[in-house]
């Protein structure tokens, strides 16, 4: 390609710092290096933990910073020593990377890598060193993925290099909200067919548990939102019931409790509230219920919980990016978005051009979108 090996100039969003909205710049994006992968991004979604960022909750992010991690796109160029794709594959970077040599990524139980977010800050790449400026200044990546730009360098660990025949501005959802719902439900709780559950939260996330409840033949699905207007496309992707906590007087664990007799087989919370945590690990069944923590919480937030929720046998997980083995597992779920195994796309409720970056996040915080994805 005419560009590779230079700098290329294009267009970003830029969070100059935490509480103020994307500016829309020209910024410079480096070749890659050894080992990395630049990408033409083609679409994004716009997820709540780009809004956690932009208010300055989300742990370990250095302003200012190029947000955006739910995107797909093109290989533009690649740097020395990567072989697993080349100019022109269709790709998904990716939030959660599968490095494929430490100890999580060498335990097919658990799909942590030790090279995440959580566990060392991925501001800069590997070498601690940024791709991007913009007016003269060094502008930080996110999650090593900054989608927020029409281009952008990830290290090689960090892509799923994904079927041609994908559909870059729906299976972008892919890259984070669909696939961390859905895989929660089939994978950190493993649902049983004819259980019950609830799920707490109903954006993009929180519908997907709905489409993965629904795919393991679960039985009764009830989902539960403050915000009445989601209840519509909750029923439509599944949901077998929907409630309202503010229709109560009494707390949602109790009136979960009575629907279901002992409290529902699995519960999802799928919003980052500390009280409502608390409330869907209550509502699950004492014994042998199952309670995924999906939501995040943000950073320094702490729960206090009693004991005796667990006591009787109850279990409380979490999930990172619904479980899946990244690289591995991402090409064969679009695989399966092509054999029409599931419709992801009905998630997408707005399709907006990148410019339009600052109105999709003014939807997402008025509740009236579920996923608006921007396209270049």
């Amino acid at each position: 390609m005419a560009t590779s090996g230079k700098v290329i100039r294009c267009r970003a969003a830029v969070a100059w710092a935490a509480g103020k909205p994307l500016s829309v710049e020209e910024v410079e994006v480096a070749p890659p290096k050894a080992g990395e992968v630049r990408i033409k991004i083609v679409a994004t979604g716009i997820c709540h933990t780009d809004e956690h960022v932009l208010k300055g909750c989300f742990p370990n992010v250095e302003f200012p910073v190029i947000p955006g991690h739910e995107g797909a796109g093109i290989v533009e160029s690649v740097g020395e020593g990567v072989t697993s794709m080349k100019p022109g594959d269709k790709v998904i970077p990716l939030c959660l990377p599968q490095c494929g040599e430490c100890s999580f990524c060498l335990n097919p139980e658990s799909n942590y890598c030790l090279k995440c977010h959580f566990s060392e800050h991925q501001n800069l790449l590997p070498d601690k060193t940024t791709r991007f400026t913009c007016k003269g200044k060094q502008i930080h990546h996110f999650m090593w993925v900054s989608t927020f730009a029409e281009y952008t360098v990830v290290p090689e660990y960090a892509v799923a290099k994904i079927d041609p025949a994908a559909p870059l501005d729906k299976v972008c959802l892919l890259g984070c909200g669909f696939s961390t719902g859905y895989g929660a439900a089939l994978n950190n709780a493993k649902v049983k067919p004819g259980s019950t559950c609830a799920i707490f939260g109903l954006g993009g996330v929180g519908l997907s548990v709905v489409m993965g409840c629904k795919a393991a033949g679960a039985s009764r699905i009830i989902a539960v939102d403050i915000n009445k207007d989601k209840f519509a496309k909750a029923k439509e992707l599944g949901a077998t019931d929907c409630i309202n906590p503010r229709d109560y007087k009494k707390p949602i664990q109790e009136v979960l409790t009575e629907m279901t007799g002992q409290g529902v087989d699995y519960s999802f919370e799928a919003i980052g509230y500390a009280e409502t945590m608390i409330a869907a690990l209550a509502s699950c069944n004492m014994s042998t219920g199952v309670c995924v923590m999906v939501g995040v919480l943000d950073s320094g937030s702490e729960i206090s919980v009693d004991p005796t929720l667990l006591l009787t046998g109850r279990t409380w997980k979490g999930s990172a990016l619904g479980g899946w083995k990244t690289r591995d597992c991402i090409p064969k779920l679009v695989s399966s978005y092509l054999e029409k195994k599931f419709n992801s796309d009905l998630l997408i409720t707005h399709t907006l051009p990148f410019a339009k970056v600052n109105e999709g996040f003014e939807l997402l915080r008025a509740g009236k979108s579920i996923r608006s994805v921007l396209l270049f």
